[in-house]
């Protein structure tokens, strides 16, 4: 399992369009992918479980990959993420 913390640029947070790049990234992989903020897990291939985690711009969410594709997974979602998910 490999994990990394990245903070969330997008002004408007992880609302429903960088909610739904972020679970289409994240469905490119094999390994389990989810996410951990206040307190709570969101599975990052799930729209409505990223959605419910209410992540709103400038918080820090860490995010855990496990399985056979799982540092590639996290450097791209990571990666993702800090570019905005197309916002």
């Amino acid at each position: 399992m490999v994990n990394r913390k990245v903070t969330v640029k997008n002004p408007t947070g992880l609302h429903l369009r960088p909610a739904g790049i972020l679970c289409n990234e994240a469905m490119k992989y094999q390994s389990q992918i989810t996410f951990a903020y206040g307190g709570g897990m969101a599975n990052a291939k799930s729209v409505l479980s990223v959605l419910g985690a209410c992540v709103k711009c400038g918080d820090e969410i860490e995010i855990f990959c496990e399985g056979p594709d799982e540092q590639k997974a996290l450097d791209n979602l990571a990666g993702a993420i800090d570019s905005g998910l197309g916002e």
